[in-house]
């Protein structure tokens, strides 16, 4: 299945899907998965409770975002892929990280579970057919096909990759 067309999300994810480089989303984890794997695992353990300003996630913080995050988005994809239509709630990232208990983990528990995570959703991506990509359902109030879904959770990871090499490291 190609890339999402603009109608199969809202615009506030085109900007995470533009990052994904790739014409389908095997194409994405062909172009992204090690690189994403060699750089989260590479983060240095004297930072992990670095932040860039005040009031500013540490990179713990921001690991277990990704994680939270991409659990969501993977299970909205399943929930559509599985022709579930019961619409889903959006949820607060400020929220979630401010009752992570990220401070009080390890970066490598950090780093072991995103690893688990992203192969465990990689899986999971790689068995959808077309006919599932191509489903859509609603969440946050939108409509979303899995594909942008799927596009999202790459984009999203790519996006925390940059802001991390800019203000973190």
């Amino acid at each position: 299945m190609p890339r999402p067309a603009p109608q199969d999300s809202v615009e506030f994810y085109h900007g995470y899907i533009n990052h994904a480089k790739g014409n389908s989303i095997a194409e994405v984890m062909t172009n992204h998965a090690a690189e994403l794997k060699r750089f989260y695992n590479s983060l240095p353990e004297e930072k992990e409770d670095y932040a860039y300003a005040e009031g500013k996630w540490t990179i713990k913080e921001v690991l277990q975002h990704v994680i939270d995050a991409e659990r969501v988005f993977s299970y909205r994809a399943l929930r559509f892929a599985r022709k579930d239509a019961t619409p889903l709630a959006s949820f607060d990232e400020n929220h979630y990280t401010q009752h992570s208990n990220a401070k009080n983990r390890t970066l490598q528990s950090l780093k072991d579970e995103l690893n688990a995570l992203r192969s465990a959703t990689d899986i999971m991506l790689s068995t959808f057919n077309e006919e599932q990509l191509a489903s859509k359902g609603t969440a946050s109030n939108s409509p979303i096909t899995v594909n942008a879904l799927a596009f999202i959770i790459y984009g999203h990871l790519l996006h925390h990759k940059k802001i991390i090499e800019e203000r973190y490291l």
